[in-house]
């Protein structure tokens, strides 16, 4: 995990889209001094991860967001490039989150697919997971697959990190049947914002992946994070289901959303990653395209008063319409978000394919 090429390549991964952020720029520029520093300090286990900055984010819920500094991010990576090989030969094919090649897109082709096959869905979602996540479960996963001792203990120094430095969470301590008068104060929680919590959410779930697809023997499943989708042809079988998916959540110590659990038929309409799925065709939210226009109109400010370039805006209205493309948006859509922006002289949008 330490070697010369692994710490490398998760540098270039760590500063991805970051380059013009100071610490960035401060590290790249004796990159190779401080990875060799970096790399003794693995290789001896004198590495201690640092403090977190919190701040929050209000779309679509309000998230406390932590994140790390940079060389710290740079082992996550380190340690992910290295561990995720691993899991990735365990984990079934239609978990989306966080996997090459398993994008939203992709999950969103699949919910379609799977629509246009069965007659009802159940959707369903982890409640608070990432503040959730009880680290003696995430342990006993991970320890499956990593007989390695000092990479389990880089392991609990970024998990150590995670529960001494938390962010303000307005989660309430956990019980569950049979607990005892400990299990409640058992350390949990990941960072929303490190690389390591986006994989080790999926270490966590794959319990309950495969307790779908073995168990109950579910033939249409998805997950994309702690959103997952069972679809059947008679409501019966999915509310059976979901009791039992309750009771088995209950055992990683999670929770589920129970009230908005709901099997409602696949021909209505399945609300799935800021989209409305459909037997045949895929639209965007409405709420989406409202923080769109808010968010594009903010950014279109900016540019007029010069706090951000025609480039950043042009970057982000790119971005916008690539991500809805993959949705029934016509032009009228894009004409109602876009219109309002008029160019500036000698400004031409590039033309993304």
């Amino acid at each position: 995990m330490a070697a010369w090429p692994n710490l490398l390549l998760a540098s270039v991964a760590a500063s991805r889209g970051r380059r013009g952020r100071s610490t960035v720029a401060a590290f790249e520029f004796q990159r190779a001094d401080a990875l060799l520093r970096l790399q003794g300090e693995l290789l001896q286990g004198q590495w201690r991860h640092g403090p977190y900055v919190h701040f929050q984010i209000h779309e679509p819920k309000r998230r406390t967001i932590s994140a790390a500094a940079f060389r710290d991010r740079i082992v996550h990576h380190a340690l992910c490039q290295e561990l995720e090989p691993r899991f990735e030969r365990l984990f079934i094919a239609d978990s989306y989150a966080n996997r090459v090649g398993k994008g939203t897109h992709r999950a969103l082709a699949r919910a379609e697919e799977f629509c246009r096959n069965f007659r009802y869905v159940l959707r369903m979602d982890v409640r608070q997971h990432f503040p959730s996540v009880d680290h003696a479960i995430l342990r006993q996963a991970l320890a499956r697959q990593v007989m390695e001792d000092d990479v389990m203990a880089l392991v609990n120094n970024i998990l150590d990190s995670a529960h001494s430095d938390a962010a303000p969470t307005d989660s309430a301590p956990a019980y569950f049947p049979g607990d005892d008068l400990f299990a409640a104060c058992r350390p949990r929680g990941l960072p929303i914002g490190n690389l390591t919590s986006q994989f080790w959410s999926n270490v966590v779930l794959h319990a309950l992946d495969v307790f779908v697809k073995r168990e109950l023997r579910c033939a249409a499943y998805l997950r994309y994070v702690d959103d997952f989708a069972l679809f059947a042809n008679d409501k019966a079988t999915l509310w059976r289901w979901k009791v039992a998916i309750i009771e088995r959540l209950a055992r990683l110590r999670l929770h589920v959303h129970e009230a908005s659990a709901q099997a409602l038929p696949t021909s209505s309409g399945m609300p799935w990653l800021g989209f409305v799925v459909y037997p045949y065709g895929v639209r965007v939210k409405a709420r989406k395209v409202r923080y769109a226009t808010q968010r594009l109109g903010r950014l279109y400010e900016e540019m007029q008063t010069g706090r951000i370039s025609f480039a950043q805006f042009d970057a982000s209205v790119q971005g916008w319409i690539n991500h809805v493309r993959y949705g029934d948006v016509g032009e009228g859509l894009r004409r109602h978000v876009l219109q309002p922006f008029v160019l500036p002289p000698g400004c031409r949008p590039q033309r993304r394919e």
